[in-house]
C-alpha cells in the first residue's frame, strides 16, 4: 500500500473484513476530513506501513485479541470495532465502537465518539475551507429536522409550510452541500455544529 505525502493526520483501520473497512474508511472521512484514512487487512501490513505515524487505530476485536500488547501500549489511540455493544463483550480499558448497529445508530455512535475526543475540533489541525452560509436560514431548519429522523411530512406540519417545500429545499440542501445519504447529511449537520448529537 501506497501512502500520500500528505501533512494531514492518519488513522488506520486494520480490520481483515475488506467491504466493513473501506465503508467506515469512507465515513470516517466525512466525520473527521482533517484526517486521511488507511485500510489494513492484517496487524503484519499495518507493521509494514509506519504504525507509530497513525493518529488512531480503528482495529478489529480479533486483531486486538491477537496483538493486545500493541493495542494497549496506544489503548488512548485505539478504539476496537465490536460485534457486540453489550459492555461485557467488549475489551476493558479501550474506546469501543460496535459495527452491527442500524445505520443510523452506528453514525450516532461514531459521531459521539468523535464530539467526546475532538469536539470543536479539540486536538485537531483547523479545517480549511467552511461551508457555512451555503444554506439559507429555512435550509438550515429543515436539514436540522431531517437528521433528527422527521419525515417531510412531520417537517411541513412543523415549519407550517406546504410538503412541495420541504422536498423542494430537502433537493437544495443536497445539491449545495454535495450530499447524497441522510447519513451523510447527519454527520455534517453535527460536525459543522448545526445540531448536537445527542439530539439524533
Amino acid at each position: 500500500m501506497e501512502l500520500s505525502n500528505s501533512h494531514r493526520p492518519k488513522i488506520a483501520i486494520i480490520d481483515p473484513n475488506t467491504p466493513a473497512a473501506l465503508g467506515l474508511k469512507f465515513m470516517l472521512q466525512d466525520v473527521v476530513p482533517v484526517m486521511e484514512a488507511y485500510t489494513f487487512g492484517s496487524f503484519t501490513e499495518l507493521m509494514a506501513n509506519s504504525p507509530e505515524l497513525y493518529y488512531h487505530y480503528f482495529v478489529a476485536l480479533n486483531v486486538l485479541m491477537s496483538n493486545h500488547t500493541f493495542f494497549a501500549e496506544r489503548r488512548n489511540k485505539t478504539i476496537v470495532l465490536t460485534p457486540s455493544a453489550m459492555a461485557e463483550s467488549q475489551p476493558a480499558g479501550f474506546h469501543c465502537l460496535c459495527t452491527n448497529l442500524p445505520e443510523r445508530q452506528f453514525v450516532k455512535s461514531l459521531l459521539a465518539l468523535e464530539q467526546s475526543a475532538h469536539a470543536e475540533g479539540r486536538n485537531l489541525p483547523p479545517m480549511h475551507g467552511s461551508s457555512r452560509g451555503l444554506l439559507s436560514d429555512r435550509e438550515t431548519e429543515v436539514m436540522a429536522l431531517i437528521v433528527r429522523g422527521y419525515i417531510n411530512k412531520e417537517i411541513a406540519d412543523r415549519l407550517n409550510i406546504g410538503l412541495a417545500t420541504v422536498i423542494t429545499h430537502r433537493k437544495n440542501i443536497m445539491e449545495k452541500l454535495g450530499i447524497k445519504s441522510v447519513s451523510a447529511l447527519t454527520i455534517y449537520a453535527v460536525m459543522n455544529g448545526y445540531v448536537d448529537v445527542d439530539s439524533i
